[in-house]
């Protein structure tokens, strides 16, 4: 395996592996789904979820009058919201249902034809399908929902209505404004296993966290160039961990923050803000009234070139999922939204057989180390190997 340490996070050399793809050795799956022999879709990006929400307008009031997302239509049982910078219909729709939990992840894929693909691949795979020629939700044509081999419900539309891209309209773009849909996180059991599927289905890893021992914990997988559209987290599942929007810059999720806290909102944000080792993106977790999680994010890095290396994190290094080697809450880990089979009834979670993240790390730091290697003493009032003292009890 050949390896070169990531100059600009790395000057030591003990953060994450930079692998060239053909190098990357990845875990061996005890019970791979199987490959169609139909092609996959060409799937262009993550571009909408659903989320059934149990009160329409506490959900309206966090997502349009705390967030800033644009209603592009309402009904008394449904609301469409879009980022500032989309020109389709939207990239969230909430419905008011009798239990909080995901109904679909939604992609967009390239031709019409890509629809018919999505449809036969997994129809091969044996999966259970329903094809809508006038769609599922408004403002989506011909569209198929599967429940995917991982229990998740996916969906595949390429029609869709356009409406006006607000990017130029100043006038209406809040300090904190959120310019686009940027990724799915997905709670699963065996994350080897959702991988593989997933290469399948053409996405690329770019980043993920494993072990000495070859488990691995999480993966970032990409279609657009940029780091992810969607996560697969291991963790009891199939449950959504958080969807997530980006903002231009590091002050806009600051506003947020601030914003929260002056509308005594400061109980909702769970985690951050702070800068992510992994995708070294800027970060903000909030929940929303039913405990959805909302990630807000900005300034990844471009991930197109079909060489792009895989980034390879050391689950006990404490900078993987804050750089600055703040803990991680315990929620973050544990907590996640149910997922929907395509009658509407929530999937059964199923428990993971692997070591936790959590537990192996305790948190974001306990057994960890800020650099490898350095167990001699402390440095800068921090424990052995960079323990921060007071983390833990």
């Amino acid at each position: 395996m050949s390896t070169t340490p990531h100059p600009s996070t790395d000057p030591s050399g003990t953060g994450p592996a930079v692998v060239e793809q053909d190098d990357v050795v990845r875990p061996t799956v005890a019970n791979p789904i199987a490959t169609p022999s139909a092609p996959a879709p060409d799937i262009l990006r993550c571009a909408s979820m659903e989320l059934v929400v149990t009160d329409l307008a506490a959900s309206r009031a966090f997502y349009v009058d705390l967030l800033g997302l644009i209603v592009t239509e309402e009904d008394e049982n449904a609301i469409y919201l879009r980022t500032m910078e989309e020109f389709i219909h939207h990239n969230l729709v909430l419905r008011q249902g009798p239990v909080a939990a995901v109904a679909a992840f939604s992609y967009r894929v390239r031709t019409p034809e890509d629809v018919d693909r999505a449809e036969a691949w997994y129809q091969e795979l044996g999966c259970r399908t329903e094809r809508r020629k006038d769609g599922f939700v408004k403002g989506i044509g011909d569209s198929v929902r599967v429940e995917d081999p991982l229990g998740f419900p996916y969906e595949f539309f390429f029609e869709v209505e356009h409406v006006e891209r607000l990017a130029w309209r100043y006038d209406l773009y809040g300090a904190g404004a959120l310019v686009r849909l940027d990724h799915f996180n997905q709670v699963t059991p065996d994350v080897p296993r959702a991988c593989r599927y997933m290469e399948d289905l053409g996405f690329r890893i770019t980043e993920d966290i494993s072990d000495s021992d070859g488990v691995e914990y999480a993966a970032w997988m990409r279609r657009k160039p940029t780091v992810h559209d969607t996560a697969m987290t291991g963790g009891n599942g199939p449950r959504m961990h958080h969807v997530a929007f980006a903002t231009h810059e590091k002050h806009n999720i600051i506003y947020i923050c601030d914003k929260m806290g002056a509308l005594r909102m400061s109980d909702r944000i769970e985690r951050g803000p702070g800068r992510h080792g992994v995708s070294n993106a800027f970060y903000l977790y909030v929940l929303d009234p039913d405990g959805h999680r909302v990630e807000i994010y900005t300034q990844d890095y471009y991930t197109g070139d079909p060489d792009n290396p895989v980034v390879r994190w050391d689950v006990h290094d404490n900078q993987r999922r804050d750089w600055w080697g703040n803990p991680v809450v315990p929620s973050w880990y544990t907590e996640a939204s149910l997922v929907l089979d395509l009658d509407g009834n929530p999937k059964p979670v199923v428990d993971r057989e692997d070591p936790s993240e959590m537990d192996v790390t305790i948190g974001a730091d306990g057994f960890s180390y800020t650099r490898a290697g350095d167990d001699d003493g402390s440095y800068r009032g921090e424990a052995a190997k960079g323990f921060k003292l007071g983390n833990q009890l």
